[in-house]
């Protein structure tokens, strides 16, 4: 794959910093990479809704800033995390967060051929430690493999349907992280209880609003 260079590390280092976010060297020239990768890409494929890269960095891209804090202070995550991204979609928000957090081991977990290819692509050009892409459906890529200690999901299904979905693939201390525009409420299936809530906005015209919310499963569930 030849990445278009257009986008400079410059340039992607003066956008994080007007979200809050001042980053080490390293990370930005990997996002720059990434970002270049994403739109040229999406140009003939739609992997993402924003065009413009500055669009994508603030309104897609920041989750993974902001996640990066949140698991770092989730109670109880092993010390090496077996993790699974599901719905990885283009690599959001999996990939950005690879490049700050890297401990354990991270699936990549996407259906679609496309976009799974685009991951693919992208991480033989910048290789991140511990991380794959698994391309298929959920259920066939987790079946088998050793329980995750941690499931994140932005979109992947209502987590009405999610957290049953999840129960088996998850060890008995095993969380999940939502990505979502509304809190889950104080409602949860039987099992399942209310780790950690984190609220923050990004830049954008609708749903600005953000949350964060690890659900861990009950002792007694």
């Amino acid at each position: 794959m030849t990445v278009n260079t257009s986008i400079s590390a410059k340039d992607v280092g003066e956008e994080c910093r007007k979200s809050g976010f001042d980053l080490p060297p390293a990370v930005i020239a990997n996002l720059a990479s990434y970002l270049n990768a994403l739109t040229k890409w999406n140009r003939v494929m739609n992997l993402v809704g924003p065009g413009r890269w500055q669009d994508i960095l603030h309104t897609l891209i920041v989750d993974s800033f902001h996640l990066d804090g949140f698991i770092r202070r989730i109670p109880g995550l092993p010390a090496k995390p077996v993790c699974r991204d599901l719905g990885a979609g283009a690599g959001l928000p999996g990939i950005p967060l690879r490049m700050l957090w890297q401990l354990g081991r991270y699936a990549l977990v996407e259906a679609r051929e496309k976009r799974a290819g685009f991951m693919r692509a992208f991480l033989a050009t910048c290789p991140l430690p511990g991380v794959e892409v698994l391309h298929g459906r959920a259920e066939e890529c987790l079946a088998g493999l050793e329980p995750a200690d941690l499931i994140l999901s932005r979109a992947f299904m209502p987590w009405e349907k999610l957290l049953p979905f999840i129960r088996d693939f998850l060890t008995p201390e095993g969380c999940c992280v939502l990505l979502a525009n509304e809190p889950v409420g104080q409602t949860l299936p039987p099992g399942w209880h209310v780790l950690d809530v984190y609220e923050y906005r990004v830049q954008a015209k609708s749903n600005p609003k953000r949350f964060l919310q690890a659900l861990g499963r009950a002792r007694n569930g």
